[in-house]
């Protein structure tokens, strides 16, 4: 499991993440919601080390990200897909997948190879294997990124706005990539500010507000009056989503 316990995480006298605690267990899709400088996307950074807490502790799978050797092995167990793909440009797209499982993984490169190509090609993108980022759209590159984090076979997979720079035609391509994966039982902590897609593939969301965990509840009580909307903060959250 992925254990979040009081994490906290300030920069300067901000205080971004406040005592936060999560739990994701296997198999589940946990969306985290929130306003713009809710911690959403900073709790994610922490979770995979890109971000050092201030206080608290989280670990994968047993293994404390705060320690660099730990660290390693979690994330040999989760894959992170990022807002702005993060995808190397003078690579192709195949390169992009195989790098972590040749380089951290040590796969032999045919074997690399074959499972890079198998992924490209189970998300519509078997012919653009020798295409560089610049070469695709921004939609094929947000699902050369989901790839590249599945091609490491992680038990988690850490998703961060992942529909945020893309077009609305884009973005329902990686949505409906995004609902296969859940479909197939794969793990997701899925920041996102697409609130009735979070509402279909999630078991449970989570809400932030100025760095609180304010509101953990499966997804069905999470929009049931007396549930999640009895927040008045959640209820204002989504009165303004839906607005939009």
């Amino acid at each position: 499991m992925i254990k979040i316990e009081s994490a906290k995480k300030t920069f300067g006298s901000l205080t971004v993440l406040d005592h936060i605690d999560l739990t994701v267990e296997p198999g589940e899709v946990v969306s985290i919601l929130g306003s713009s400088g809710s911690g959403k996307s900073t709790l994610i950074r922490c979770i995979n080390g890109l971000e050092k807490l201030n206080g608290g502790a989280i670990s994968v799978d047993g293994f404390d990200v705060s320690r660099p050797k730990e660290l390693a092995e979690a994330r040999k167990r989760s894959g992170t897909v990022f807002q702005l793909f993060n995808l190397y440009p003078h690579m192709t797209a195949l390169q992009n997948l195989t790098l972590a499982p040749i380089e951290v993984l040590k796969r032999p490169k045919a074997q690399a190879e074959a499972e890079a190509r198998a992924l490209l090609e189970s998300v519509g993108l078997g012919d653009r294997a020798d295409f560089y980022p610049a070469q695709l759209s921004g939609g094929q590159r947000q699902r050369v990124g989901i790839c590249r984090a599945l091609a490491v076979n992680p038990r988690y997979l850490l998703l961060d706005e992942v529909t945020s720079a893309l077009d609305p035609e884009m973005t329902a391509e990686v949505l409906r990539i995004l609902a296969k994966l859940a479909e197939e039982g794969t793990t997701m902590v899925f920041v996102t500010h697409e609130v009735e897609f979070a509402r279909t593939i999630s078991s449970r969301i989570v809400f932030l507000d100025k760095g609180r965990l304010v509101v953990d509840l499966p997804t069905e009580r999470f929009f049931a009056a007396d549930g999640g909307m009895a927040n008045p903060r959640v209820a204002q959250f989504l009165s303004n989503m839906r607005k939009d």
